[in-house]
């Protein structure tokens, strides 16, 4: 009889460990906001764009794989275009291959909430992939400006890879522009040139940060960098999506 007590003591004393082991590392899992475009036409030119997939999917899977919980959120909500020329299959990695076969994330995707639902409270990050899309709807969204200054002054990391640190162009703390004063990078006006959208796109990023007071830095087209000021993280190109993912990382741990 008292064999069995001890045993049943043990299991119940292992049970309760496990219990509050779990709910401890639930409790404590990371929260990291994505917000994409949800526009689709490329300006004029009859065009299709959207997010750049592999801007997507490096960094999440980088943070994924580490525990943290993840939400996607758009301007309008619901499935967000991805630009099709991101899907050339001369241009997947393994993380755009582990995207196309990820039907839990694709089901995810098309159910992105809508930005004007969300409140920073719920995240302790959030990241911008990017793609040309977001230069004709987030660079101008009041959401977006409204939730990235919440963000920086409720002193939590804000990361963009590519194309997104355009949407930073109107963001201000305290009447400042965000960036002024900041060092960041982005697609430059030379990748710029050599994709030919330099007439195409309403502006041209690197120009337009280093207008509002950013000290704007860069490597050669295409080469993977990225820069960190503070709780500011910025990629230049779609290589530089798993270094925006690695900096945003160790700012989360």
């Amino acid at each position: 009889m008292k064999k069995i007590t001890l045993l049943t003591i043990i299991a119940f004393s292992a049970f309760s460990i496990s219990a509050i082991a779990q709910k401890s590392t639930k409790k404590s899992a990371k929260k990291v906001l994505f917000v994409v475009t949800s526009n689709d036409k490329l300006g004029n030119t009859g065009e299709k764009t959207g997010f750049w997939s592999e801007e997507f999917a490096a960094p999440y899977y980088e943070l994924l794989d580490q525990g943290v919980e993840i939400t996607i959120a758009s301007p309008l909500g619901g499935q967000p275009p991805i630009d099709p020329k991101s899907a050339d299959p001369a241009s997947a990695t393994a993380d755009t291959k582990r995207f196309d076969a990820d039907k839990t994330l694709q089901e995810k995707l098309k159910h992105t909430h809508k930005l004007s639902t969300i409140n920073q409270k719920d995240y302790d990050a959030v990241f911008y992939p990017g793609g040309h899309g977001p230069l004709w709807d987030l660079v101008e969204d009041k959401n977006s400006i409204a939730l990235i200054e919440s963000f920086y002054t409720h002193k939590k990391p804000v990361a963009f890879v590519c194309h997104a640190p355009a949407v930073l162009k109107n963001v201000k703390v305290k009447g400042e522009f965000l960036v002024k004063g900041k060092k960041v990078t982005g697609f430059t006006n030379a990748e710029e040139e050599a994709v030919g959208l330099t007439k195409v796109v309403p502006f041209l990023l690197e120009d337009a940060l280093t207008k509002n007071g950013a000290t704007f830095s860069k490597a050669a087209n295409w080469q993977p960098y990225a820069v960190e000021d503070g709780l500011l993280i910025t990629g230049q190109n779609p290589a530089s999506s798993k270094l925006v993912a690695g900096k945003l990382l160790q700012q989360l741990k």
